[in-house]
């Protein structure tokens, strides 16, 4: 992480920066990035809604995290519960902090930052357990939630107007260290 520094971030006020590091971490298209903006902003008048950012010397935004307290009556929510009640893990739906989004620049990648970031974002939340969503691969990002204390609560979850299915993760909190 040497000269990158995570701390709070008025995600709001960066939004369209945060949403240049999640396009080029996760690949996202000009129209993605569009709808994303209205639903990071949504999300964020959410009480107990909190967002951190990694940040260079030069005030450049390296990565970001933001995370909401669940409620079964959200979008997400009630896409995931289904596949949760399926294999009887839907109580992680209830009293849980959703990581919603979490992204580092690809230039930052490989420093520790995602995991400064996430650890952090949790640790500073009154709930006793953590879920996310990511897609549904062996990737880095997996490996590091795995690391975390992550498990697979339910896979192969189909989200509308996504090309790849996801798998829903949980954490005890705090994370793993």
């Amino acid at each position: 992480m040497d000269d990158v520094v995570v701390g709070p971030l008025d995600l709001a006020a960066r939004v369209d920066e945060a949403l240049v590091v999640q396009a080029l971490a996760f690949g996202l298209t000009d129209d993605e990035i569009g709808v994303r903006r209205h639903i990071v902003l949504r999300h964020l008048t959410t009480p107990g809604a909190r967002a951190l950012g990694a940040t260079t010397p030069e005030g450049r935004l390296a990565g970001f995290v933001y995370g909401l307290p669940n409620d079964r009556s959200h979008w997400w929510s009630s896409v995931v519960e289904p596949y949760l009640r399926s294999t009887g893990q839907d109580f992680w739906l209830d009293d849980s902090f959703v990581i919603t989004e979490l992204h580092v620049h690809p230039a930052y990648q490989k420093r520790g930052i995602g995991r400064a970031l996430i650890t952090r974002i949790t640790d500073e939340v009154p709930h006793p357990r953590s879920i996310l969503s990511a897609i549904d691969i062996e990737s880095p990002a997996r490996a590091l939630y795995r690391s975390l204390g992550y498990q697979d609560l339910a896979r192969r979850v189909l989200f509308p107007s996504a090309p790849a299915p996801y798998a829903v993760m949980g954490a005890p909190l705090p994370l793993a260290r």
